[in-house]
């Protein structure tokens, strides 16, 4: 046997399920999809069957003893994936509940295999079977071999032309059920409540044929279905210059709209960097963030804003505002408290590609990790890793900003460990100058490059910010260094008093 057979996988028609699934739904494949009641089963099913439905290939959907099928329908049309023209149409839907209350098994499958031989379907489904069980145990022991009907009933499911899939109440622990081992594809729903967030994943636990992707993936259900949020991959470089055959690779400057900044940094921000921006509330972060969004609209590079604490249109960023509006910065915009990182990733990233973005601005890492439920908070630090590669891989600029505790006796960059991850830093700080405090603000660093290690004043004007002269010595002095972190010395006669 030289020729290789060629199985055509089939798009879901659900956000993000055909990447962790490999690529599609196997066609002629026998699917099982567990997972405990509300965490999204029959709404997945639906939504895949009014993708894939055609009057080539119809669905065809049997229900047990769930939902009736008008109820089931009185629900789903709700979302916008529903299409009524293909309902009696395309898609058929056949109540099996008067057989199965028979209690003759034999019967319930030759009523499957009759539905089956009238119109021979493309799609196949059985909504639950594990109904079928919990109605058995209710029957005489000799009136049926459960185990068996089961069992043949997946494999008549399997030995069809048909895309099937079987649905049942099962949690993970329920997935040695013998009937599983006949099924080609296995996928596992999951959902928990921590306080008053709800946090919903799917694994896949099987796919014949074809590489998946390992672990729990982020869904949500939203008015248009579930949509699915693969994790995010480790790639194999992050931030910093790349390099080809070990030669490092020179990267355009790019502006920051902020005079005099790009002469700190050493002749700009180098093009896919990442730039975490800390500093205290009030010292001017987002102010900075949107003289580099405005930057790269003048010269042509759209910018992508996910926005977590101030809303545009509630800021006094009015060019931010106006510039949203005009359609050359996307904004992601949420306070949500049921986010998982890998939600982020994904819509930014889609963002990112539909706008051809070359800058991203994250403002903040202090309300992203509040918008982040819970549950997710425990990666946090690595799921910051985990995103700040996929920014890498996209090409894209990136400023974040960090929210510091008003307190000026110690250094610290991000309370998140992220400072690490980044290629560039520049710190904000206050100084107490005459009884007066005066924001300065420093460039930590700049990966591969030199850059100006100066400790300079600056003011938050109505034409942004304005950077002044370097701090001198005698009106901050403390052993030998500028005052940039101390402020409980007192200032007289305009020169600092050490104790």
């Amino acid at each position: 046997m030289n020729e290789k057979t060629v199985i055509r996988r089939l798009p879901t028609g659900v956000a993000g399920l055909d990447a962790i699934l490999g690529g599609g739904l196997p066609e002629y494949s026998f699917n099982i999809i567990i997972g405990p009641p509300g965490s999204g089963k029959t709404t997945l099913v639906n939504q895949i069957m009014f993708s894939l439905a055609t009057r080539e290939k119809p669905a065809l959907f049997f229900t047990v003893l769930g939902e009736p099928p008008l109820k089931m329908l009185r629900y789903q049309q709700q979302f916008s994936f529903f299409n009524p023209d293909k309902v009696n149409d395309t898609i058929r839907f056949v109540s099996l509940s008067e057989d199965i209350a028979s209690g003759d098994y034999d019967r319930v499958l030759a009523r499957i295999a009759q539905e089956v031989q009238v119109s021979p379907p493309g799609l196949v489904f059985v909504d639950s079977f594990r109904s079928v069980m919990y109605e058995a145990r209710q029957l005489p022991r000799d009136t049926i071999n459960l185990q068996q009907f089961i069992q043949q009933l997946g494999i008549q499911l399997s030995c069809w032309q048909a895309t099937s899939f079987l649905i049942g109440e099962y949690s993970s622990e329920s997935e040695y059920h013998p009937v599983f081992t006949v099924a080609d594809g296995l996928l596992s729903l999951h959902q928990s409540v921590y306080r008053n967030s709800m946090v919903r994943k799917i694994q896949v636990l099987k796919m014949r044929g074809q590489a998946t992707s390992p672990g729990m993936h982020t869904l949500s259900i939203t008015s248009a279905g579930i949509a699915v949020y693969p994790t995010a991959l480790v790639l194999d470089t992050i931030g910093g210059a790349s390099s080809v055959a070990g030669k490092p690779c020179r990267r355009v400057r790019l502006a920051t709209g902020v005079a005099r900044l790009d002469e700190m940094l050493g002749g700009g921000l180098p093009s896919g960097y990442s730039l975490l921006v800390a500093g205290p509330s009030g010292s001017g972060k987002t102010v900075l963030a949107t003289a580099f969004l405005a930057e790269g609209v003048r010269r042509g590079e759209p910018g992508v804003i996910v926005a977590f604490e101030q809303t545009p249109n509630q800021s006094c960023m009015r060019t931010l505002y106006d510039m949203i509006c005009n359609g050359q910065v996307g904004l992601i915009n949420t306070r949500s408290l049921d986010l998982s990182i890998d939600e982020i990733v994904y819509r930014l990233t889609e963002l990112i590609q539909r706008m051809n973005a070359a800058r991203v601005v994250i403002d903040s890492l202090s309300g992203f990790e509040l918008a982040v439920a819970p549950t997710f908070r425990e990666d946090f630090r690595e799921s910051l890793f985990r995103m700040f590669t996929v920014l890498s891989k996209l090409g894209v600029t990136v400023l974040m900003t960090s929210e510091l505790e008003d307190r000026y006796n110690d250094l610290r960059f991000s309370p998140y460990g992220a400072a690490f991850l980044t290629d560039a830093i520049i710190v904000q700080r206050y100084i107490e100058v005459g009884s007066r405090l005066q924001r300065v603000m420093a460039v930590v660093k700049v990966r591969a490059s030199a850059h100006n290690k100066e400790i300079r004043r600056y003011e938050i004007t109505d034409e942004g910010i304005v950077i002044g002269d370097p701090v001198l010595d005698y009106e901050g002095i403390l052993g030998g260094q500028p005052s940039l972190i101390r402020t409980e010395d007192t200032i007289k006669g305009g020169k600092q008093q050490c104790a």
